[in-house]
């Protein structure tokens, strides 16, 4: 058998799909050099090439003698390059850095190098870290010192050495010392005590606050008092003045109230603590979407809740009068209960003066 010493390689170069290895951008001398070679390697003129790149030929030229003054702007070269290295089957991207390392642009301005001072902060670092430790450690030396500088040993107190020269519950040169009920708090100067006008009470009243049987009696006679009504939210519609009836919502509901030929003389969403003020003399009719979410106060107090979603407001009004009546003849009889209670008691002391001036 013989030796293949590889002179029969020219058999293979004369296959249609034999291709001759393309040298690398990177090895020749300069980005035209590396160009021209691959282009004589290949064995296609600067015609052929022009017409698969759709390049000029006198740019083609140019760039592998690198003449790049007769080339246009720089996009349109950088796009001349590219396409000219696939051509040639070289690395596109290769021989574009190439390109911009070989003609700078122009446009893009100068700075000043940066690895210069990244090695002078390499080199000076070291001196820089043990400077700031040496900073640190005699600050915390410092702080150190002065706090055990100022330290000192424990002593004994100096109370501690002085006698007891008296016991609990006693005061040195007096007797036992015995504590009593505490006494009231003294009453404040500053305030002067409330005027009374003598006989005021019982004549707005008609009870005598000195007579506790007048006062007994008041109190088993008089109705129960119910809760004022405690504005907390908006009050809608009458004024105070003009007004006995107020319908006051315990929660979120509806409030409508219609007049007699149907128009609306109130309707909203009442939030809770919200308030509506009847007028006096209206002949409407109030509509609610939860009667249990409201509160009806007659004349200032508590009057229960709605009966029903339609409650006629004449009806609310005549109980609110009726309440007002009921109340002002209490407080008549009573005025008439104490003057005929006093007419007797100044008929008794003037019979009893009497007597006596008799004997």
């Amino acid at each position: 058998m013989a030796l293949d010493t590889g002179k029969g390689s020219d058999t293979f170069r004369t296959d249609p799909e034999w291709k001759d290895v393309v040298p690398s951008i990177t090895d020749a001398p300069t980005l035209g050099d590396g160009l021209r070679l691959a282009r004589e390697q290949s064995g296609r003129s600067l015609a052929e090439l022009s017409a698969v790149t759709r390049v000029p030929a006198r740019y083609l030229t140019g760039l592998e003698q690198n003449d790049f003054s007769i080339l246009p702007n720089r996009v349109f070269s950088i796009g001349y390059v590219r396409a000219y290295a696939d051509a040639l089957g070289l690395d596109e991207q290769l021989a574009v850095e190439r390109f911009k390392r070989e003609t700078p642009d122009p446009s893009v301005p100068l700075q000043a190098p940066v690895g210069v001072a990244f090695e002078e902060v390499r080199r000076y670092s070291p001196r820089l870290i043990a400077a700031g430790l040496a900073l640190i450690v005699a600050v915390v030396g410092w702080n150190v010192f002065q706090r055990v500088s100022l330290m000192r040993a424990p002593q004994p107190s100096d109370i501690a050495t002085v006698p007891e020269s008296w016991t609990l519950g006693a005061v040195p040169g007096q007797d036992v010392l015995r504590l009593s009920a505490p006494q009231p708090a003294p009453p404040d100067q500053t305030i002067p005590a409330l005027y009374i006008t003598p006989g005021l009470e019982a004549e707005l009243t008609g009870v005598d606050p000195a007579s506790p049987a007048g006062l007994a009696a008041a109190a088993s006679s008089a109705s129960p008092v119910q809760r004022a009504f405690n504005p907390r939210g908006a009050i809608y519609g009458a004024s105070a003045g003009a007004s006995q009836v107020v319908i006051q919502a315990r929660k979120a509901a509806s409030l409508v109230v219609r007049m007699a030929d149907g128009r609306v003389l109130f309707a909203r969403q009442l939030a809770p603590g919200d308030a509506w003020r009847a007028p006096v003399g209206v002949a409407a009719t109030v509509d609610v979407s939860d009667p249990t979410a409201f509160d009806v106060y007659l004349n200032g107090e508590h009057g229960g809740g709605l009966e029903a979603a339609l409650t006629p407001l004449g009806q609310l009004n005549v109980r609110a009068q009726a309440l007002a009546r009921q109340a002002a003849a209490e407080v008549a009889a009573r005025t008439q209960a104490a003057q005929a209670e006093a007419q007797v008691r100044a008929a008794v002391v003037q019979s009893s003066m009497t007597s006596t001036a008799g004997r």
